[in-house]
């Protein structure tokens, strides 16, 4: 019938109907400016990241120095606007790791436990789940070290922290054949060779594919994530950075070109692992979008 709208009252009903079905299927987890659409990042069941160092987006990305991570990237996401926070390398990692630099400056070796601040590790074990860290050339499980040979401290944020035991960092002889026994958040540190600070950007690719190839296959069909990742692009342009994600929950030939930085990656691995908290500027960064299947 032309012009016929519903009773004041019947439109009520059917609004307020909608919005509980909406509500109930997770559509919506609020209102007003903060309100995101819930389930717009998966829960995968692994996440794994490692991160390599000191090179920039058009340094890997393109590269034929690195025709795994580029492969990684074709396969999965290629976020082409993602950024470091800051110069040297390991305020970086406290970024990443907290969604603060958390006062340092410098690459100096922190002492141990010296913050109690909220991080994705004692997030995530909040949370319920596990993490856990697989750090080339550590001298032993849990070891609080500041260097030994090619490991360098400075790139494991964990000891920073009083609520993460040392215990959760082990060296990479442990990491699992068995997939399935990973972590839940796990992260994995090459050392300064492997991870392209001291050897080459193919040095690092092979690495990866070498050590982290057969886990990646993996994720595909095991609902898991890798997510590639760098400090900092050694003040090459602008600090932009590769970063790539690839498993089963990315959606294959995807990018994204938002401008990001550790932040937001911090509050995208928060929201897989289902934290309910969200550490430091992470709480006011957003999820990476438009990557997921």
């Amino acid at each position: 019938m032309s012009g016929w709208t519903l009773p004041r009252r019947s439109r009520t009903a059917v609004l307020s109907a909608v919005g509980l079905v909406a509500a109930s299927a997770g559509l919506w987890v609020g209102l007003g400016g903060d309100a995101q659409a819930a389930g717009a990042v998966p829960t995968p069941a692994h996440t794994l990241v490692v991160v390599m160092e000191n090179h920039a987006y058009s340094q890997v990305i393109g590269s034929s120095s690195a025709p795994y991570i580029n492969s990684l990237a074709t396969g999965g996401a290629n976020l082409t606007q993602n950024h470091g926070i800051t110069h040297p390398s390991q305020p970086n990692y406290y970024a990443l790791f907290s969604g603060s630099t958390q006062g340092i400056t410098s690459d100096a070796c922190v002492k141990i436990g010296f913050s109690s601040a909220p991080n994705l590790g004692s997030e995530v074990t909040a949370a319920g789940g596990t993490f856990g860290s697989y750090n080339e050339t550590l001298p032993s499980q849990g070891s609080t070290t500041c260097s030994s040979g090619n490991y360098a401290q400075k790139h494991n944020p964990w000891f920073g922290f009083s609520n993460v035991p040392t215990s959760s960092a082990k060296t990479f002889a442990q990491f699992p054949t068995d997939y399935s026994t990973l972590p839940k958040m796990a992260f994995v540190t090459p050392n300064l060779c492997s991870d392209m600070h001291d050897c080459s950007v193919s040095t690092g690719d092979t690495w990866i594919k070498n050590n982290l190839g057969a886990y990646a296959t993996w994720a595909k069909t095991h609902n898991s994530l890798l997510v590639v990742t760098f400090d900092e692009d050694n003040s090459q342009s602008g600090n932009r950075i590769p970063t790539v994600l690839y498993g089963q929950p990315v959606k294959a030939g995807s990018s994204n070109g938002t401008t990001y930085n550790h932040y937001n990656l911090l509050r995208t691995l928060e929201d897989l692992a289902g934290t309910s908290t969200h550490a430091g500027q992470a709480a006011s960064a957003s999820d990476f979008s438009g990557i997921w299947n």
